[in-house]
This record gives structure tokens, sequence and C-alpha cells, in this order.
């Protein structure tokens, strides 16, 4: 199957009709061409824990810093639904999507399972859709760059995720690409051979193997590209996070709910809080001490 049916094929699953629910009404908040639903709630179906989706909105490529971040709460059928959101503009996404970014978050995140839950029309469906193969060129070309001479599959990306983890704060554990590629296997079976075909990068197969053949001047050029996202990687993430300390709409209530979920320690989220999240994380760690100290007693 080559790259483009696969593509198509993945965004097209079948999800939770709540899940579909959340993306249109989310899709009603902005002037959305489409909404992609991705994360460990894909894969397991799950409703519980926090709903990750990114809507990806008309306009022109944004500057600056980008995706905007909110959090979104919403009773469906008498159940809490909890959903973090990322928004950006679709031509943005589909820039970033093609390596012509600083950034490497997009081809890196969605090089993994997505579903494509609402979109505005076919058009929206198409570019989505040569975006996510975007991502899965601009992914393999990377790994075949940082990986070995040859291997399987699985060693190219391995490779990839290593490289891209280092090059970003993360909270995942040593070896979460092993974790990635084995709850994904069946998307990642394949993938890599139909993404250097449709990127035009030549391989050779011998069972599982494969080696891909690309010259010295090839993958020079690769690693010079690379290394200059690498360098910017923690950077971006630094700067992203201050910006998401002023602009995180919903800050309070999704640390509420964090907060609550991991201590059993109810935060009541005041309209001062709601506001001010980082003025008010004084008061909020005095509240978790005394009940920790209570819990002792």
């Amino acid at each position: 199957m080559n790259l483009r049916a696969r593509v198509r094929a993945a965004l097209s699953r079948e999800v939770d009709p709540a899940v579909t629910a959340f993306a249109a009404r989310l899709a009603g908040e902005a002037d959305a061409r489409a909404v992609l639903f991705y994360g460990s709630n894909l894969r397991t179906g799950s409703r519980e824990g926090v709903l990750d989706f990114y809507v990806l909105t008309e306009g022109e490529a944004e500057k600056g810093l980008w995706p905007t971040v909110s959090y979104r709460e919403w009773e469906h059928d008498c159940e809490p639904l909890r959903a973090k959101i990322a928004t950006m503009t679709l031509a943005k996404f589909t820039e970033a999507a093609r390596g012509e970014s600083i950034d490497t978050t997009i081809w890196a995140r969605f090089v993994q399972p997505s579903a494509l839950v609402w979109q505005a029309d076919e058009n929206a469906n198409e570019q989505v859709a040569v975006s996510i193969a975007a991502a899965a060129m601009t992914a393999a070309r990377l790994a075949v760059a940082v990986g070995p001479d040859s291997g399987t599959e699985d060693q190219f990306w391995r490779a990839l995720f290593q490289a891209t983890y280092r090059a970003e704060f993360r909270v995942e554990k040593p070896g979460r690409e092993d974790s990635i590629l084995t709850l994904n296997a069946a998307h990642f079976d394949g993938l890599l051979p139909a993404a250097l075909a449709a990127g035009g990068i030549p391989y050779g197969r011998d069972g599982k193997v494969l080696t891909p053949r690309i010259t010295v001047a090839e993958r020079e050029q690769v690693l010079r590209w690379w290394k200059k996202r690498r360098r910017m990687g923690k950077p971006l993430n630094v700067a992203r996070l201050a910006r998401a300390t002023r602009t995180f709409d919903g800050a309070a209530r999704y640390a509420a709910w964090k907060v609550e979920r991991h201590t059993g320690t109810k935060i009541e989220v005041t309209p001062f809080r709601e506001k001010h999240p980082i003025l008010s994380a004084p008061a909020v760690a005095f509240q978790l001490w005394r009940a920790k100290r209570a819990n002792r007693d």
C-alpha cells in the first residue's frame, strides 16, 4: 500500500462518537478547517483522562510561537469529558509537517497515529492527508540519516525518536520509543518503506532488513538540517512553556484536575485562580501541604 493510501486509511479510523461530538464542538468555537485526534486515548478508545486534539484553522501560516493551547471540560451523557487542545492554522501545520519550520514537534508527533475526526470539506480532508504524508516523509528522511546503514524498520524509527527526544525537554522515561513502537506496531509496519518510496529515497530489502541507498552527501545534508533543529529544540520548549503560563486558556482547571487525579486533593478553582494561575500557585501548594500533613496525622 502506498503512503497516501495508508494515511487516508489511518485518518479515517472510527472513534468514539463522544470524541467526534467533542471535535465538532471545538470546531464550532474556531474558524476550523479540520480537527485531529491523537494520543493514548485514540489507541485505547478510553474516555478517561484527557483527550488530545489539534484544531487546524483557516488563515495564513502564523509567525512566532505556535500552537496556542487550551483546556475544555464538557458533560456528555452525564459523563465529564476533558480535553487539551492545540490550535494552529492548517497552513502552518502543513509547512511544519514538511520540515520547513525550525520546529520538530509536528512531524515527529504526526508520524504516529492520528484520526481526522472533523473536517470542513473535502479540500480540508485532502490537505490534512497531504500534511500527514509529508510528516511521515520528513520523519523517514531523518530516520535513515541517524539510523544504521542497514536495519529493521523498528531500528530506524527507534533512532529517530531517540534523536527527537534528546532535542527536547521530555518527561518520558528512557525507552519511551520502545513503547511507542510496541503499542502501535500495526501503524508502523510497512510505514518506513512507503514513506521512503514517496520521498524518492531508494532502498534495498532483504527480508525485514532495509538498506537505504543515500549518498554520503545526502546524509550530511539531512544531518545539517537536523543540527539546526536539534539546537533549537530545548530553547523552543522553554519559550513555549513561558508563553503557556500567560496564554493557556483553562490552565487553572487543567491543573486542578491533574492535582486531584494524582493526590486526591480537590482544589477549588476560584475566579482569581482562573485568571492568575501562576500567582495562585503558592496558595495551592500550601493547601496540598496541609492536606498531606493531615493525612499523615
